[in-house]
């Protein structure tokens, strides 16, 4: 995957950064520690600007993580009763948990959106619920005016794409400056973030599990 990225980056530039950080966050397993890394190490070779390296993989993981707030916002809170009352088995899921995280996403989304960021895996993930719960949202009366559509989409897709944009600026920054400062020892970390992220998937798959054996519905 190393030399992939390597040759994406050096032929497309910025383009390329922002393209692999798109779709990092679309497909998890392309590692941002390593694009962003190997942009460090453009931009302590001269090849490259710290500001434009940052704006272009910031830009990347902000649409990137849109996608699935999309995907989310699309479906819609009030498509999942039915979804839930049919399936929440499988999800290890009953309605008076979703409300509970319609409640959680609506008070405190934002910090909950900024936090995940510097998790893995879990910083995409983190974006599908953020869609479904409208986190931030407030219910305009007046929705059906101009007004209240602009401060509904201020207050739901404003609040996302900003605190989305701020932590993955802040997570970038520390990843491209690891990068240039550590040279050409940072690819190497394509070797240990293989395993790591296996192991994570692994480890989520066995809690699903155990979740699934053991749980009964609380209604």
């Amino acid at each position: 995957m190393t030399d992939w990225v390597l040759r994406l980056i050096d032929a497309g530039g910025y383009w390329g950064i922002f393209l692999l950080m798109v779709l990092e966050n679309v497909f998890p397993p392309i590692p941002s520690e390593l694009i962003m890394g190997i942009g460090g190490i453009r931009v302590g070779q001269g090849r490259m600007d710290m500001g434009w390296l940052l704006l272009a993989g910031t830009i990347g993981t902000t649409v990137g993580n849109y996608f699935w707030y999309m995907v989310g916002h699309v479906l819609g809170f009030a498509r999942l009763k039915p979804l839930v009352d049919r399936y929440g088995r499988w999800a290890t899921l009953e309605w008076r948990d979703v409300e509970a995280l319609d409640r959680l996403f609506g008070k405190y989304g934002q910090i909950v959106v900024f936090v995940f960021r510097f998790m893995p895996a879990l910083r995409t993930m983190i974006s599908l619920p953020a869609g479904l719960f409208r986190m931030g949202h407030i219910r305009f009366q007046a929705r059906t005016s101009v007004k209240g559509k602009t401060l509904h989409f201020l207050n739901t897709h404003g609040r996302f794409l900003a605190f989305t944009a701020a932590g993955a600026l802040i997570w970038n920054v520390i990843l491209a400056y690891a990068g240039m400062y550590l040279g050409k020892r940072i690819t190497e970390i394509d070797q240990y973030l293989g395993p790591i992220t296996t192991a994570c998937i692994v480890l989520m798959v066995v809690v699903y599990i155990y979740r699934l054996i053991t749980w009964k519905p609380k209604g």
